[in-house]
């Protein structure tokens, strides 16, 4: 007995530093760059929300890898001045694996300053196709839909569309313009017109001058490309002045949770793409719902599910690189297959673009209550090449 107990204080010594070593581990240190105030606030809390639970959820199973994921929040105002100086300070200050921002125009603003910054920068809602066209960047990821996948997919939900006459009204700002141009050249490689397109400026309150000429005009259909409370000020509007009916509103991003909410049954009825549903039908996307609805008695909105998924596949950067140095979670996430919850996907090496399956749907009641839901799922593989602009 007494030599089991030299032989047990040997074995007790060797796991020790073992454990002492885990407990040493850089933590995983977040930086959440999103808008807490300014046209983007509905969405931004959406994020903030999504992401907080990520990290809570995280931390509870031990951490990711090991590590203690630890979280900064900074408000970018919605501006991209603002996002790129928030920015700056939480990577300075260490928390240099960024994420959030909800406008391209945001995203693109902290992807140039990256490598100065030694941080990586995970897009979770922005949709122009520049940052991953000609301002990638090699510490830039974008774990949402681009404009093109949104495009490519529309284009082929566009050919059971019965309407020949189109027209475009969207916000006036890079994804805006992105989405309406190329919905413009998407309709005319259909045969189909667009002959009216309206950019009307970031915080207009009166869209009747814009909403007169799009009932005036020949479209039968209305591209939508507006966010955050201006698409809430349009929708209502729009019914207000008689526009959702004699003709059909298509939303592009436009068809969140948030917007049915606040803008009563005018939305009912409204078909659009949807970037992530409660449906999709995976082990891990049930998993990341019930959850969700056990912690805040509803389902995770697109938003939330967009955000959920942006900082998983961060914390796979983490996982499969075994480090949280910036560099070395961008270099393991190139050409990376994760399981996430749109299900086995890739990170396309080419531009840090992941490429995931893509949704329409349509605003209808469910529960007693109005919300988006999917109606009609297309393929990863329906994604664009990578732009040739893209040099990483």
């Amino acid at each position: 007995m007494s030599k089991l107990k030299p032989l047990a204080a040997l074995a007790l010594s060797a796991i020790l530093p073992f454990a002492a070593l885990a407990q040493k581990k850089e933590p995983v240190q977040v930086g959440l760059v999103t808008s807490k105030s300014g046209q983007f606030a509905q969405q931004g809390e959406e994020v903030l929300r999504a992401i907080q639970f990520a990290i809570d959820e995280a931390n509870a199973k031990g951490g990711v890898d090991g590590r203690e994921v630890k979280v900064q929040v900074a408000d970018d105002e919605g501006t991209p001045d603002a996002g790129r100086r928030v920015a700056e300070k939480l990577a300075r200050d260490g928390h240099n694996l960024l994420i959030g921002a909800i406008p391209s125009s945001i995203s693109m603003a902290i992807a140039q300053n990256l490598e100065r910054w030694d941080a990586v920068y995970f897009g979770t809602l922005s949709k122009s196709d520049k940052m991953t066209g000609d301002s990638c960047k090699a510490r830039s990821f974008r774990t949402n839909h681009s404009d093109a996948m949104d495009l490519a997919m529309i284009g082929e939900w566009m050919k059971s569309f019965k309407e020949q006459n189109y027209a475009v009204i969207a916000s006036d700002y890079v994804w805006g313009r992105d989405s309406g141009e190329s919905f413009v050249k998407k309709a005319a490689a259909l045969g189909k017109k667009a002959d009216l397109s309206l950019y009307v400026p970031m915080g207009t309150k009166d869209f009747s001058p814009y909403i007169a000429q799009l009932k005036a005009s020949d479209a039968q259909a209305v591209w939508v490309a507006i966010v955050g409370r201006d698409g809430i000020a349009f929708v209502k509007q729009a019914q207000e002045f008689g526009l959702i009916g004699p003709k059909r509103l298509l939303g592009h991003a436009l068809i969140f949770q948030y917007v049915a909410d606040a803008t009563g049954k005018a939305t009912e009825g409204t078909w659009g793409n949807i970037g992530y549903g409660a449906e999709i039908d995976n082990p891990r996307n049930k998993a990341f719902v019930q959850a969700f609805k056990a912690k805040f008695n509803r389902l995770p909105t697109e938003n939330e599910g967009a955000a959920y998924n942006g900082i998983q596949v961060m914390f796979e950067g983490v996982k499969k690189a075994g480090s949280v140095k910036p560099a070395e979670v961008a270099k393991a996430l190139r050409g990376a297959q994760l399981d996430t919850v749109y299900g086995q996907v890739t990170m396309r090496a080419q531009d840090n673009q992941l490429l995931i399956p893509n949704y329409v749907g349509v605003v209808k009641a469910e529960g007693g209550k109005l919300r988006p839901v999917i109606q009609q799922s297309f393929p990863a593989t329906l994604a664009p090449q990578p732009s040739p602009d893209c040099k990483l």
